[in-house]
């Protein structure tokens, strides 16, 4: 087993060591640099290649094991791997990773919305109802973990049956015997008069069998009763040739559950070794280039609803503004409580892929509120109809036309602890948001967006993508959209770090109408009227303006 990390640099000739083909790098002199993230196996190499995502870089030179790149492309011989209870967790990573693959090829081909360009981005030869040789490998030590006292105990009883009537002076004349404490002779090997025949036992040896394989090539340090009967070396060799033929001869002789469910098994694994079909493969893998995709879809699963596709405008859907042409998701949507009154708003955020630490650039940030903007221009154009997505959400106020805020977010995934998986580290990086705006002192304008910034533990977001529950996922997000409102609400009301006072006064529809048009100019994307009949007002540091009018007019300051 092989560990490669996307985007790093390894020697020509290590990877033609592992790889039959040089799709997934790109060759520069007598390196290669990863280009995909993904498994692979080469049956003819015997070997299983994991090309983990970037964020497993600590920095340049170090990865988050706490060793470098090529001491994990070789971990298995790697003595700190070896001697240390992360050589077993490491494994666990690795399915969880390989399982995300897998999870994302499910969904690509169950969203129908996903332009076909995205599907070029996801290379497998593993068909849709196709075992991999990993698929298979994590089935016979799963198979073998849950049965293994079943099949020990019908492999015992076989053994005991063959101790009836024992022929003693052929059993002595012909094994030795282990002498005891006391000196009592113990033949292990009885002859006896009539032997029982087990139909089961050919079986159970050509499971085993493989099992001890597996077992041996990657050190998975198993115990195999030593009472099961192996094949081994050159004899299973010959055994993975011609195992399915092997078989075929003993297909009929099965009834249990158990001992059918082993003989599938076997069958899907001789189907992979045997070499008299023609249509044997060299190699299997399921890799993509663009591994932000995946890692959007990851973080999409956990952070986004269901959108509703019923509701269009120019036969577009909310759903539909998620997507680019090139197939490229391009924000996680969700509605939940405005900041500011009892109506409801849409949050909406992007998932950023580099390597653990950084942070996204000025065009992601600029790319971020344009995606804000389309969705507000969406809802407006219901509004327009008069129409509108839910009937809660509230988007512009007639009154002031003023503008909701809407709160944006980035999700950076990064990992504190290697052998954590189970808890979601979700942390703000920055007290004070990123900020766009046309006019610095209107806090109500279409135009004025913020973006929070958080990092979320990527171990987290791996397991919970192919293993949570939707119950767990609700539970998740429920908590996240609350700790998301929470910080933005925290923002507004520490006025020394958001620059804006919000000062309300309760007035009636009539009233708030005729204060707000007759000082349309001094409140313009300053005010905005709530459902619950608050005029609200934002007044920013460096605006004098309103000093009077806040005064004059008996606005209190808004707790929110």
């Amino acid at each position: 087993m092989k560990i490669l990390i996307e985007g790093e640099d390894y020697s020509i000739d290590n990877l033609t060591s592992v790889f039959d083909d040089p799709k997934f790098y790109n060759q520069n002199g007598s390196v290669g640099k990863i280009i995909s993230v993904g498994y692979y196996h080469s049956f003819e190499k015997k070997e299983l290649v994991y090309m983990l995502p970037k964020v497993f870089m600590k920095d340049n030179l170090e990865t988050v094991f706490g060793v470098s790149k090529d001491d994990l492309f070789d971990f298995e011989n790697l003595e700190s791997f070896k001697h240390n209870e992360e050589y077993r967790w490491i494994r666990q990573l690795l399915i969880y990773f390989y399982n995300s693959l897998t999870e994302y090829k499910r969904r690509i081909k169950n969203t129908l919305i996903i332009e076909s360009s995205v599907s070029f981005e996801l290379n497998t030869n593993i068909g849709d109802l196709e075992y991999s040789y990993l698929d298979l490998f994590l089935s016979f030590v799963n198979f073998y973990k849950k049965n293994k006292n079943t099949i020990l105990y019908k492999h015992i009883e076989y053994k005991s049956n063959q101790v009836k009537k024992p022929k003693w002076d052929k059993t002595i004349r012909k094994s030795l015997p282990i002498l005891s404490a006391n000196n009592t002779p113990i033949y292990i090997e009885i002859n006896n008069k009539k032997k029982v025949v087990n139909t089961e036992e050919e079986l159970l040896t050509y499971f085993f069998s493989i099992l001890n394989h597996f077992n041996t090539e990657h050190k998975l340090h198993l115990k195999i009763d030593p009472s099961f009967n192996l094949i081994k070396g050159e004899k299973f060799e010959k055994l993975q040739k011609n195992g399915l033929s092997k078989l075929k001869k003993i297909k009929y002789r099965y009834f249990s559950d158990t001992l059918k469910r082993m003989y599938v098994l076997c069958e899907l694994y001789f189907s992979k070794t045997d070499t008299s079909s023609n249509k044997k493969k060299k190699e299997e893998f399921i890799s993509v280039r663009n591994y932000n995709i995946v890692f959007e879809d990851m973080v999409d699963k956990l952070f986004s609803d269901k959108l509703d596709e019923k509701k269009e405008v120019d036969s577009m859907s909310l759903d539909e503004l998620k997507y680019n042409d090139d197939g490229k998701i391009i924000d996680h949507i969700f509605d939940y409580k405005s900041l500011i009154d009892t109506s409801d708003i849409f949050y909406i955020g992007d998932s950023k892929y580099y390597k653990s630490g950084s942070e996204a650039g000025k065009l992601s940030k600029y790319k971020q509120f344009t995606y804000a903007k389309n969705v507000i221009q969406f809802n407006i154009d219901l509004l327009n109809k008069n129409d509108f997505y839910k009937e809660n959400i509230r988007y512009r106020d007639e009154i002031t036309e003023g503008y909701n805020i809407t709160p944006n977010f980035f999700i950076y995934g990064y990992i504190k602890d290697v052998k954590d998986f189970e808890n979601d580290y979700l942390k703000h990086k920055k007290e004070v948001p990123v900020k766009s705006f046309h006019f610095e002192d209107r806090l109500f304008d279409r135009d004025t967006l913020f973006v929070h910034q958080y990092d979320i533990n990527f171990l987290y977001v791996l397991k919970s993508y192919s293993t949570f529950s939707e119950t767990k996922i609700i539970e998740f997000r429920n908590k996240t959209k609350e700790e998301f409102r929470n910080k933005f609400v925290k923002f507004f009301s520490n006025s020394s770090v958001s620059k804006f006072e919000i000062y309300e006064r309760e007035l009636i529809n009539q009233d708030a109408k005729i204060l707000v048009e007759s000082n349309f100019k001094l409140l313009n994307g300053k005010s905005f009227f709530t459902n619950d009949n608050k005029l609200l007002i934002a007044k920013h540091k460096n605006d004098e303006t309103l000093t009077v009018f806040i005064k004059e007019h008996e606005f209190k300051i808004k707790f929110l």
